[in-house]
Order: C-alpha cells, then sequence, then structure tokens
C-alpha cells in the first residue's frame, strides 16, 4: 500500500506548487501541484470549497470596511455583499455616493446610483436585480 503522504511529497517535488494558473510544457492550463484543468477542471467539491473560503473573506472585508452595514436589513446587507464579491473593495468603494445613500438610508438612490454606473452596463441583469432589492428590500426573482 502507498503512503499517502511520502507520495504527496514526492509529486510536490516533481510537479511544484503554483497558486495561480499557467500553461505547462505541453500547452494545458494548470494550477496547484499539477492539476491539469484544460482537460480535468474542478470538481463541484472544489468549487463548492473555493466558493466558501471566498465567501467567508468577502463578508469578513464587508465588516470591517463597511461596519455599519451590519445594521442593515438582510437583503441590502446581500447586495453590499454581492457587489464586494463581484468587485472587491478597491472597486467597491469608489461608489462613495452610492455607499453614502445606503448609509443614510436613502435607498432609492442607492439604486438609481448603482445603475448609472459603468458596472450596471457590464453586469446587466445583476445589477437591475440588485438594484431592486436594494430600493425595496424585497428578494428579486
Amino acid at each position: 500500500m502507498i503512503d499517502r503522504e511520502t507520495f504527496r511529497l514526492q509529486l510536490e517535488r516533481h510537479e511544484g506548487r503554483r497558486l495561480f494558473p499557467y500553461v505547462d510544457t505541453v500547452g494545458k492550463v494548470t494550477i496547484g501541484c499539477g492539476r491539469n484543468l484544460t482537460d480535468c477542471g474542478i470538481r463541484d467539491t472544489e468549487a463548492d470549497l473555493m466558493l466558501d473560503n471566498d465567501i467567508t473573506e468577502c463578508l469578513a472585508e464587508l465588516a470591517v470596511r463597511l461596519p455599519w452595514s451590519e445594521r442593515l436589513d438582510e437583503v441590502r446587507q446581500r447586495v453590499l455583499a454581492d457587489m464586494m464579491f463581484n468587485l472587491g473593495w478597491s472597486r467597491l468603494s469608489r461608489f462613495t455616493r452610492t455607499l453614502t445613500a445606503i448609509e443614510r438610508g436613502e435607498y432609492g438612490t442607492a439604486a438609481t446610483q448603482m445603475l448609472t454606473s459603468l458596472w450596471a452596463r457590464q453586469v446587466g441583469q445583476r445589477a437591475q436585480r440588485l438594484a431592486a432589492m436594494m430600493a425595496t428590500g424585497k428578494e428579486q426573482p
């Protein structure tokens, strides 16, 4: 029986470990320790793990950057979290008028500001749904 840990160390030594995608010697997009993304992709469980990790980081950063957002109702909190997830803080922080309106409880104004952005043109229906959620405080289909 192969000792998994010894085999793992052997593979890491031979394959290396890269945390960003790269093109290997035969032209395959690869990541980690030799994971061939071109032919194999990732498993559903791996996508779930990555998403869970990203959600945890997103919500933690939102709490630090916009601590007042925790006073919002859950729907509007999710709008901000969705935007943080999509844009990252560096781009979300540029929505100064939108964020100010949300903090003041001026949700209709915030929704209008959201829709007049380049981001709204780039993400289309996502922006429409999120702006409606912001304006109404209600889930959108």
